[in-house]
């Protein structure tokens, strides 16, 4: 239960964690950057015992982020989270603007390379998931995808007479182009089969919406029941929106194909810490092993910097034209 103290100088103000929501709302922000960007703000708060933020500063967020790298010993990318959810909290909400914090102990960023499989091992990892996971899986060693960016795919968002992936909302809300391994093409069509199936039970009992992004829903109140939005990767059964309260079909939760890729790896005898990331990253490596330029991997990967794709270039850049997927090169050996 948020129990966060109220503004003062108005008892009819929202409550605060009720402006933060609002504030991620307006701007789009998924929900788990909102139940992250809420955890922190509600820790820093109870770290100062409840006082509200307006009484605290840049001086108490230094002291908060560096109380999470000492005494916390948490990652860098944990910190820097919680910095960038404080941040929103005083620039967007609170309209405070914060000096630049250059008193804070950084928790220590590892210089490691990725884990990455060999084709043998992906191939191997591949041959022990079935259905579902299956395909999920081939997709995202196949295209490049984050695991999210797969299940948040939409029917609309696949393109099969240009063998096309459009990625909606990627990583810094960028939308990129991947390919469609041509391997991948079938078996896809024939789940979707299975999907649309199952979105015309839906809609026979009365429901079949789906969540639409940028308040879609209100300027075309019938499109969440429209085939091209429904999600490819669908849950079984249907879930409350928290945001909405309304109840539909969500897309698979990543928790699932997580664990089956784990129970994969295992029984594939593979002694890699792999999660569905170490297929994207196999997916880079193995481009850039086959001669592929690597602005062509970095735009696959919808990197904005290519210094951040340098670090798959412990294998050696050839250079190359038409890609070819990985999977497809799997699939004519």
């Amino acid at each position: 239960m948020d129990t966060l103290p109220a503004r003062s100088e108005s008892s009819s103000a929202p409550r605060l964690l009720d402006q933060v929501r609002g504030k991620i709302r307006l701007k789009h922000y998924s929900i788990r950057t909102e139940q992250a960007y809420l955890d922190w703000i509600k820790r820093f708060i109870r770290h100062f015992d409840k006082r509200h933020p307006r009484e605290l500063g840049a001086d108490e967020v230094e002291a908060f982020l560096t109380h999470l790298a000492v005494a916390g010993k948490v990652a860098a990318s944990t910190q820097n989270q919680a910095k960038s959810a404080l941040l929103f909290l005083y620039r967007e909400v609170l309209e405070v603007q914060l000096p630049w914090l250059d008193n804070v102990a950084q928790a220590k960023t590892p210089k490691r390379l990725p884990v990455v499989l060999t084709r043998a091992e992906t191939q191997s990892v591949l041959m022990r998931l079935k259905g579902t996971h299956w395909l999920i899986a081939s997709l995202l060693y196949g295209t490049g995808l984050r695991l999210m960016e797969g299940l948040r795919l939409r029917v609309k968002d696949v393109d099969f007479s240009r063998g096309e992936i459009l990625v909606r909302d990627g990583k810094g809300f960028k939308d990129r182009v991947t390919m469609l391994p041509a391997t991948l093409a079938q078996p896809l069509k024939e789940h979707l089969a299975k999907v649309n199936a199952l979105h015309q039970r839906d809609l026979a009992g009365g429901g079949g919406e789906v969540y639409l992004p940028y308040a879609l829903d209100r300027k075309y109140p019938t499109a969440g029941r429209e085939w091209m939005w429904q999600y490819i990767f669908p849950s079984a059964t249907l879930s409350v929106d928290p945001r909405s309260g309304k109840t539909r079909r969500h897309h698979l939760q990543d928790q699932a194909v997580q664990r089956a890729l784990k129970q994969a790896v295992r029984d594939a005898g593979v002694n890699k810490p792999a999660t569905p990331h170490t297929l994207r990253h196999s997916f880079a490596t193995h481009l850039l092993e086959g001669g592929y330029d690597i602005r062509t991997v970095q735009e696959l990967l919808g990197h904005s910097d290519v210094s951040t794709t340098m670090i798959y270039t412990h294998v050696l850049n050839k250079g190359g034209r038409g890609v070819v997927s990985p999977i497809d090169q799997m699939a004519l050996a």
